[in-house]
């Protein structure tokens, strides 16, 4: 089974938990709405990729760790597009969950897939308890304060934004929970695989920053320009387009470099490499129709 079917396996079986029983058919309806279908799965891709190249001796483990990363993520772009933040009316290509089902199920759905993440994760206890409870305290701290994905959206309150920590929490933070829970699920220390997270997700965000602001909301499949209707801090404004390209390429070699060592080492160094050029041709062309 490949890495892609893996994890929206993983997801499904997830899903299903929360479908479970007499559940209100509109808000059961709207969590697979949510979830499917799942865009590019970076998130539970990097994680799973950690744990093979650290030898995925759990793999029950491992699929609990991915499903419930990408939970919290769906449910981090429920709460995203509501009206009260970013007010967007599609994401991914398709009406998002408040437009489609109303912004009170919108907030049940988001709020669902958060604890179905950890209830996910509970239930992977009997694998490996030691395991399992590492994993729940990584994502419950890059989840909330004071540096998790709720800070980074808190950051957007503040009148003066620490773009760095900005960035680190808003989008670093699900990608350092990545690299870290898929050494956990594999059994090894998560320290060293911090910066491996912290540069993917700069990376992510500053490409993001230059589709955002190069970018049509029909090619994005959501709205274009928020940082600049929104007021946000953004590379593409702090550097200009070239020195934000540049900074992308700097960050994305330094990822590869700062790749522990572990047996599927050469393995996981392509995996980043092929992540860095799903993102870099997109800028590239779109800076050449810029000029």
């Amino acid at each position: 089974m490949g890495l892609h079917s893996r994890i929206n396996s993983a997801v499904e079986t997830a899903i299903r938990i929360g479908q479970d029983g007499k559940a209100p058919p509109k808000l059961s309806e709207a969590l697979q709405y949510a979830c499917t279908p799942g865009g590019a799965r970076i998130r539970p891709t990097i994680l799973l990729s950690v744990a093979l190249a650290c030898g995925d001796d759990l793999p029950k483990i491992t699929d609990a760790a991915a499903s419930a990363l990408e939970l919290l993520h769906c449910a981090s772009l429920v709460h995203d597009d509501l009206p009260c933040f970013d007010d967007a009316d599609v994401r991914r290509g398709k009406p998002s969950v408040h437009r489609a089902y109303s912004e009170p199920l919108a907030v049940l759905t988001g709020d669902s897939l958060i604890m179905l993440a950890f209830e996910v994760l509970a239930r992977a206890a009997a694998h490996s308890p030691e395991r399992v409870v590492k994993l729940i305290r990584l994502l419950a701290h890059q989840s909330g304060m004071p540096n998790g994905i709720c800070a980074g959206q808190g950051w957007e309150s503040e009148s003066k934004i620490d773009l760095s920590a900005y960035h680190r929490s808003k989008t670093g933070a699900l990608f350092i929970a990545a690299t870290q829970m898929g050494a956990i699920a594999a059994g090894q220390d998560e320290e060293p695989w911090f910066e491996l997270g912290a540069r993917i997700g700069e990376a992510f965000q500053v490409a993001d920053d230059l589709r955002d602001a190069l970018y049509d909301s029909e090619t994005l499949g959501k709205p274009a320009g928020q940082d600049e209707v929104h007021g946000r801090p953004n590379a593409v404004l702090a550097l200009g387009v070239d020195g934000a390209t540049k900074r992308l390429k700097d960050i994305l070699g330094g990822a590869i470099a700062s790749i522990p060592s572990c047996p599927g080492e050469a393995k996981l160094a392509e995996m980043v490499r092929l992540q860095a050029e799903a993102i870099m041709p997109v800028v590239k062309t779109n800076v050449a129709k810029a000029g």
